[in-house]
């Protein structure tokens, strides 16, 4: 294969940054514009016993400015020179409370290869409800107000099935479960 970066530089610099690339694409030179973004960690945190798992709810700034409405969405953030696992665990505190010990790692993703250098690492975790031992609701400092619900995973399932789960992480993960745990699907009666 003969594709190739040229040259790159920097268009924009910040939490995110905007880099334009110069590349060769076979015989054809040509610029592309991508989203320089730090890697991140999501974790579906499920209570076995319960058949649950914990969600949460915040305002997201696109979703908003599209007209959308928050979504149950898996925990997750992004790392900060620590290892993804401790990115999970970490984030479960701070937006659910959930003091998680084991995660179970799942897969690394690219979230959208063709504009973003952002990938994620997803886990499952198993909890017990003595492990919700903190406050949650997410990291003042960030401005987050998050909602952490416990859902029925047979709901959760459902949501996926009728195409009505809007975030990708969660998505996959309770994909990632069903063909783990399938057992946590079924009805209850």
């Amino acid at each position: 294969m003969t594709d190739t970066v040229l040259a790159s530089h920097v268009l924009h610099r910040g939490w995110l940054s905007l880099r334009m690339l110069r590349l060769r694409l076979g015989d054809i030179e040509c610029d592309r514009a991508i989203v320089e973004h730090v890697s991140g960690a999501t974790v579906l945190a499920y209570d076995p016993e319960r058949r649950v798992a914990m969600t949460v709810r915040q305002t997201r700034d696109a979703v908003l400015y599209l007209g959308g409405t928050p979504f149950a969405e898996a925990i997750a953030g992004v790392t900060e020179d620590e290892a993804p696992a401790d990115t999970a665990r970490r984030e479960a505190f701070e937006e659910t409370g959930l003091a998680l010990r084991a995660v179970e790692p799942v897969a690394q993703v690219w979230m959208t290869p063709s504009s973003t250098t952002e990938r994620v690492h997803l886990f499952l975790a198993e909890y017990r409800a003595a492990d919700r031992i903190g406050a949650g609701g997410g990291a003042a400092e960030e401005i987050e107000t998050i909602d952490a619900r416990e859902e029925p995973l047979v709901d959760l399932w459902a949501e996926a099935v009728s195409g009505r789960v809007g975030d990708a992480k969660l998505f996959m993960l309770l994909q990632a479960l069903r063909l783990r745990r399938p057992e946590l699907f079924a009805d209850i009666a």
